[in-house]
């Protein structure tokens, strides 16, 4: 199963009619949908990670996105989800920084940016290209900003540079706090969250200041308490 159309054809016997269906109602792209269950398209991507060389999956994902099919799009990111690239970790950095100037829907935009925080880890000098992002005119580009820096929200014990990072884009948070959009109020809540686990007593000054503006569900969210409907 090393091209495409071979994939897609598993993929397509893996779907679920009535789970695609739902699928499309929530995502909203005019795409394909397959219905393929979350823990089946990961389970397959993994065994092929393994199996293929890199210069094949960087191929094949790029393919696979290029379908235009929901779960090729996910299945292609999911190819690329990997700690350590070499020689390969520009190009697939590249990849991944293409699509997020095309992406339709949060469920790609967040798997692509799983894929894209591990080549951000491994470059953090690449955070200069993803804050370019938050003029896109794209919802989902601004978005992926804050999921691929995500794991800066989470470190433990950041260090000098890592902490400039985690400083830089609570910037971003700030910046667009101001958007009323239910994914962008998520996006930022879901990175405070991740930081209300390391350093609350930030979180909460943030929250007091820039994020006051941010929804009650999103303050919720952000401070683990859940978020409810307004």
């Amino acid at each position: 199963m090393t091209t495409a159309s071979a994939v897609l054809a598993r993929l397509r016997e893996m779907g679920d009619r009535a789970r695609a269906a739902d699928m499309a109602a929530q995502t909203k792209a005019a795409r394909e949908v397959l219905g393929v269950p979350a823990a089946e398209l990961d389970l397959l991507a993994r065994t092929e990670r393994q199996r293929l060389d890199l210069p094949t999956r960087c191929d094949l994902a790029q393919e696979l996105w290029a379908s235009g099919v929901h779960e090729g799009c996910i299945f292609g990111a999911k190819l690329l989800t990997q700690a350590r690239i070499r020689p390969q970790d520009e190009q697939v950095w590249q990849i991944i920084a293409d699509w997020a100037q095309g992406f339709d829907s949060a469920a790609l935009a967040d798997h692509a940016a799983i894929a894209g925080a591990k080549r951000l880890e491994a470059e953090p000098t690449r955070i200069d290209v993803v804050e370019a992002w938050l003029d896109s005119p794209n919802l989902w580009t601004r978005r992926a900003a804050l999921m691929m820096t995500l794991p800066w929200a989470r470190m433990p014990h950041p260090k000098a540079q890592d902490y400039e990072i985690r400083q830089r884009v609570l910037g971003w948070a700030a910046r667009l706090a101001p958007e009323r959009d239910h994914y962008m109020q998520t996006a930022i809540a879901a990175w405070l969250r991740g930081l209300s686990r390391r350093d609350a007593a930030q979180v909460q000054a943030f929250l007091d200041g820039a994020g006051a503006i941010l929804s009650k569900s999103a303050k919720q969210e952000a401070l683990g308490q859940g978020g409810s409907q307004e």
